[in-house]
């Protein structure tokens, strides 16, 4: 039954994506930055709703209060990177308008990559730090200007479930370099959709925001202490046996 949810929604994808991204590709020159943004989203919309309904996959968000306080402010969320899941998810939950920090490969995949090439978003070459580092930091500051939030995944790759990898700082310069403030997030979606796995399992993924933490009187290395420390802790509290799949 699994296998058969999984194909499913697999093929759902591959049918619906080519007819979003072609309606994206036309109407994008038509209409302005956050119409652009607000159309993509159909397609994180709408992935979120088949996982759920065909896969089973439910989630609940914690702390979204600690969001709601911020939206007139500029912010940069730190996710922990488990799964393809919450790269599709947030920008559909988030109520604010995200740029995401990428790698430039997925720029490659055909109707989805050229799609998000049209967006506001940051795309990066890994293979060159120096370069990585300055193209986050110059855009960063140009899209938190206009007023986007900037999410970022420090890990930097999707961590097998129950494992730490060394977080990037480039997040933390940012906000430290902007004045920005720092929102981090824990999730366990690895669980249900888990890094290079065809198949999806049911269940309820927990997201966990946790409180905003400024950058007034802190050094980049603070907040990305702060921010790291945040959300280690709370995984080891929603990777407990009680929010894993049966």
């Amino acid at each position: 039954m699994i296998y058969l949810r999984s194909i499913t929604l697999f093929l759902c994808m591959l049918a619906f994506t080519p007819v979003w991204a072609t309606i994206c590709i036309v109407s994008f020159p038509l209409l302005p930055a956050s119409k652009r943004y607000e159309l993509a989203r159909v397609w994180n919309i709408t992935i979120t709703f088949l996982a759920k309904v065909i896969c089973g996959i439910e989630y609940e968000i914690r702390g979204m209060e600690n969001i709601q306080t911020m939206l007139d402010k500029p912010v940069i969320l730190l996710s922990k990177h488990q799964s393809a899941w919450e790269t599709i998810a947030l920008l559909a939950l988030m109520p604010k308008q995200l740029c995401f920090v990428f790698k430039r490969e997925l720029l490659w995949i055909p109707f989805f990559g050229w799609a998000l090439g049209l967006l506001r978003m940051i795309h990066i070459n890994r293979s060159k730090t120096a370069a990585a580092s300055q193209s986050i930091a110059s855009q960063g500051k140009k899209y938190l200007s206009q007023g986007l939030w900037i999410i970022i995944f420090p890990e930097g790759t999707r961590t097998p479930v129950g494992t730490h990898q060394a977080y990037h700082k480039g997040g933390a310069r940012l906000a430290s370099a902007t004045n920005a403030w720092v929102i981090p997030i824990a999730h366990n979606a690895g669980h249900f959709w888990p890094k290079n796995s065809f198949l999806k399992y049911p269940g309820k993924i927990i997201v966990s925001i946790g409180p905003a933490i400024s950058s007034e009187d802190k050094s980049a290395g603070q907040l990305h202490q702060n921010a790291e420390q945040w959300i280690e802790a709370e995984m080891r509290v929603i990777d407990a046996p009680a929010y894993k799949p049966n």
